[in-house]
């Protein structure tokens, strides 16, 4: 039995063809990394390959927007123009998912991150990607809150709104249909 974390052949080329056209489409986001060396990477982790077109299923266009030399890790990262469609109208956590007695979501974000096998972005990703082109100028992301804020029952979000990034504040167990999140893969 095939491991459901595992694309088929045909479907690892299809994803990394549809990569391969982004990463040329925006050379901004990957100055001096070259397609060639990302490729090589991908082919050789296919549980990668099964996170990325995850990403890619639910709309957030994953592309290259970085390189750790020392690690020799990619970063891949939602480009979509809007919060991904795949991913919205979800609770920040598991807690708050609980937490809620009706008209409750499908899920949370963190949870679908970790489905997903991506890490939601923090609040210095979430302004770097803003570097690279505007993004969520209509929607909001759910970003990594910090522990001393999700304890008192809150999560924080961002948007692009005024050629300015702002960052809010919202009960983690609210949920909007123009709210998702945005993630990263370290490949």
């Amino acid at each position: 039995m095939k491991n459901k974390l595992q694309l088929s052949t045909e479907q690892q080329e299809e994803l990394i063809q549809i990569l391969k056209t982004r990463f040329e489409k925006n050379p901004k986001r990957h100055e001096n990394i070259k397609w060639e060396d990302v490729q090589k990477k991908l082919e050789s982790s296919p549980e990668n390959l099964w996170s990325l077109n995850e990403m890619e299923r639910t709309e957030g266009e994953p592309d290259v927007v970085g390189h750790d030399k020392k690690t020799n890790e990619y970063f891949f990262i939602d480009c979509s123009a809007e919060s991904p469609k795949g991913r919205r109208s979800l609770c920040y956590d598991r807690k708050a998912l609980d937490s809620r007695k009706e008209n409750k979501p499908a899920n949370s974000a963190i949870d679908l991150a970790n489905e997903i096998g991506i890490e939601i972005l923090n609040e210095k990703q979430y302004r770097e990607l803003q570097t690279l082109g505007n993004f969520d100028l209509k929607t909001s992301s759910w970003i990594k809150t910090p522990d001393e804020i999700r304890k008192l029952g809150g999560a924080v979000f961002c948007d692009n709104r005024y050629n300015t990034i702002f960052l809010y504040h919202n009960g983690a167990e609210s949920y909007y249909a123009a709210r998702g999140f945005r993630g990263v893969l370290k490949v």
